[in-house]
């Protein structure tokens, strides 16, 4: 199996929500990790797609990740059963993915892009849930279901993949 190319990759944002931040476990930490992966794409040239569940209960993206274009707007768990999602994907687009909940919104539409044949990686660092079993369980399946389970730090060095890359040392420095 290949991995991730700058140039064939879309990081997909779901549902970084103030009123979901707020009882996500570690909530600083996977924002943190999210906010390292979008300033990587964007020095890369990767794009970015955010999501947001019922913005009007739970609040558009949080301030730390902000999103720099409108933030596809759902009221489905499963982003791809929005009108209009799939086609912000790019054709053919390898789907990093971060999000809250885990188990959830993450969940549901990490199953259906599989299903669809979309390569899909899961960044572990990036989502959370309210609690530990729950991110743990969601992780397990969609694994068994054919993501890839990675970090922040894998996608960034595989979108790198040369120390003599021009923009290494800004990437690198991401990451510490």
């Amino acid at each position: 199996m290949r991995t991730l190319s700058p140039e064939n990759s879309l990081l997909l944002a779901i549902d970084f929500q103030p009123r979901l931040m707020a009882v996500i476990e570690d909530a600083a930490a996977v924002v943190a990790h999210a906010k390292r992966l979008r300033a990587a794409a964007s020095l890369l040239g990767v794009p970015t797609l955010f999501t947001e569940q019922y913005a009007k209960g739970l609040g558009v993206t949080v301030e730390d990740l902000a999103p720099m274009e409108d933030a596809f707007q759902k009221m489905t768990f499963d982003a791809c059963g929005s009108t209009g999602f799939l086609d912000r994907l790019g054709a053919g687009k390898d789907l990093v993915v971060t999000g809250c909940e885990a188990h959830i919104c993450v969940l549901q539409t990490v199953l259906s892009l599989l299903e669809g044949g979309r390569r899909v990686f899961v960044v572990r660092d990036a989502i959370g849930s309210r609690r530990a079993e729950s991110k743990e369980t969601a992780i397990r399946r969609m694994e068994r279901h054919g993501a890839e389970i990675v970090t922040a730090e894998m996608v960034v060095f595989e979108w790198l993949r040369t120390a003599e890359h021009p923009r290494f040392r800004e990437a690198a420095a991401l990451i510490k």
